[in-house]
């Protein structure tokens, strides 16, 4: 199995602070016995699949970032989610004959290919895929739900304080810094999954630094004072 690609030093941190909080891991050989597993590369700019497509197959990312975007009735791209490593992308268009989103690289990522249906006589044989997919759907769910009323309620530097805190915690969760790290994503796909303009993300991230809440450069990001941010927020700290 070839070595996964290696996240920037910066973002290095403890991966055991918070083990007990992840699913279990994926045993790629386990499910290879089960099931036929195809690793992908899927270069940055690159689509993993497009809306329309026939659905066949589920997604896990091992290296990588990616995001989902769907076409408004406007027709412009409207992101939907940021996807990272241990995520399975795929699962909103379980049940439906094509996939309902587009799925695009924004850095060079190495995928895992699980064939649908058979990924679910596996979960028969593979307690961890089970988990691991029940999870994904929960997380689905929970993220939709969170971040509508999130959109809904909250002002634009509310909805970036926010965004920045979430993406911290999940990191995180990965073993990575939530003090320092690097947004793979530019500030017009954040305006889109905000439902915000380009240039209210920029004046929110400058307005957040000037308080000192946060530092920025270019897509190199600081928090400097997470418990601030999250009042900001409007959020319970969850992140040390």
């Amino acid at each position: 199995m070839d070595t996964p690609l290696a996240p920037s030093t910066l973002e290095m941190s403890n991966p055991q602070q918070t083990a007990l909080e992840q699913p279990p891991e994926l045993d790629i050989e386990e499910l290879q016995r089960h099931m036929v597993v195809t690793r992908r590369k899927v270069a940055a700019g690159q689509y993993l699949y497009r809306n329309g497509q026939p659905f066949h197959a589920l997604y896990l990312v091992h290296a990588g970032f990616l995001k989902t975007c769907e076409l408004s009735e406007d027709g412009r791209e409207q992101v939907t989610g940021f996807r990272m490593r241990g995520d399975l992308l795929g699962v909103e268009s379980i049940g439906l004959a094509v996939h309902t989103c587009d799925a695009v690289a924004l850095e060079d990522s190495q995928i895992w290919e699980l064939p649908y249906p058979p990924v679910l006589n596996a979960c028969l044989q593979v307690p961890e895929l089970q988990i691991r997919l029940s999870s994904a759907l929960a997380e689905e769910i929970r993220r939709d739900r969170s971040w509508m009323l999130t959109i809904g309620t909250l002002p634009a530097e509310q909805r970036v304080a926010a965004f920045l805190l979430d993406l911290a915690s999940r990191l995180a969760r990965l073993g990575f810094s939530a003090r320092h790290f690097i947004l793979r994503m530019g500030r017009a796909d954040i305006a889109s999954f905000l439902a915000l303009k380009h240039e209210t993300v920029s004046r929110a991230l400058s307005h957040l630094e000037q308080l000192e809440y946060i530092s920025v450069l270019r897509r190199e990001v600081k928090l400097l004072d997470i418990p601030k941010l999250s009042a900001c927020a409007g959020t319970p700290r969850t992140i040390q």
